[in-house]
């Protein structure tokens, strides 16, 4: 799991590199027959991949996206109306069963597919009209980072093909900012010990950080054993907060930008609880130095990632974010004496209908 995390520079660059033309493709095409409405479809990290997915093209397209539910077509076998629209398939191994019905069916009912995987040859890439393909190579370890991050850059350049403005320029820079998050990683090591004994905890985000409190809090469910809750800020002040108590674990993605003030505040009321909160920022939060008093000393990546100016700023912070929280999750499983690699009752490829 290590190993792969600290590969994720490489394949982000790989990735960017051999499928930017792909994008530029799809561009033209949606230019002449653009989708009414987007479907994302997947499981487990890939879900996760996702949510983010959403929050980037409704902010940078104003196109309606909806994430499927691929029961509705497995189980109950429903006929789902999807003409004019973009049904988009994610899975590391493109053999995920449920999400391939799900591409299937879209097919037949007129739908325009695309599908994110890491595996060239899988049938999701050969369902899909398009494939956008994560260039991770061969990922060996049951807990995914190579793949969800490399799944994240290409919701960019499916962002691009879709007539967003998202700058070529600036993706080029996150394989150097995740580069930069990894220098986080003997920190991260010293930090987790005292986390050793943490049964529960909560993961929060908010906007296009909000899929990396899902995909941290899996990496501690499945590579540590913590019982670990995902929430926006808003949700969780929405009454799940009350089972929050002095010492309670509470870690958080907090940019600058937007979605900064709601983390305040959530910090400043965990800190009147005791609650024991870890952040992630980076270099570019011009506010960090006020949230002494209200938090532990932030993970802060050594970048300046936001983009002022650019709306929304925080716009390319979740691939550095997530590097973070990976680390930490493969460091609590060290100190804990667990093996992230091998998660008791899980396998890599899971099939489920």
């Amino acid at each position: 799991m290590r190993d792969e995390i600290r590969q994720q520079p490489e394949t982000l660059e790989r990735t960017l590199k051999e499928e930017r033309s792909r994008a530029q493709g799809l561009r033209r095409q949606f230019e002449r027959n653009p989708p009414r409405l987007i479907v994302l479809a997947a499981r487990g990290t890939s879900d996760n991949a996702a949510q983010f997915g959403r929050y980037l093209l409704e902010i940078s397209t104003g196109i309606p996206v909806s994430l499927a539910a691929p029961s509705v077509f497995t189980l109950y076998r429903s006929k789902v109306k999807l003409a004019d629209t973009l049904v988009v398939a994610i899975s590391q191994s493109g053999e995920s069963t449920d999400t391939n019905l799900v591409l299937e069916e879209a097919k037949a009912a007129g739908a325009f597919t695309v599908g994110i995987t890491n595996e060239s040859e899988s049938t999701l890439a050969r369902l899909a009209e398009h494939a956008f393909l994560v260039r991770a190579g061969k990922e060996k370890s049951v807990a995914a980072t190579k793949t969800y991050t490399g799944q994240l850059l290409c919701f960019y350049l499916l962002a691009h093909a879709l007539g967003a403005a998202v700058a070529p320029s600036d993706l080029e820079r996150v394989p150097e900012w995740t580069r930069d998050a990894l220098l986080l990683e003997e920190s991260i090591r010293n930090r987790a010990e005292r986390y050793c004994f943490m049964r529960h905890a909560v993961c929060v985000g908010r906007g296009l950080n909000y899929s990396n409190s899902f995909e941290f809090a899996l990496k501690l469910m499945e590579t540590c054993y913590v019982v670990a809750e995902r929430f926006s800020s808003a949700d969780l002040l929405h009454g799940p907060i009350a089972m929050l108590e002095p010492s309670f674990p509470a870690f958080l993605f907090c940019p600058p930008g937007v979605t900064w003030r709601p983390m305040c505040e959530l910090l400043a009321k965990l800190q009147s609880i005791g609650a024991e909160t870890l952040a992630i920022t980076d270099r570019s939060n011009p506010h960090v130095a006020g949230t002494q008093g209200v938090t532990e000393k932030p993970l802060t990546i050594p970048a300046e990632i936001s983009r002022p100016g650019v709306l929304p700023e925080e716009i390319y912070t979740p691939i550095p974010y997530i590097i973070p929280g990976q680390l930490f999750a493969a460091s609590l499983a060290e100190v804990k004496r667990l093996d992230p690699d091998r998660p008791r009752t899980l396998s890599k490829v899971t099939q489920t209908l």
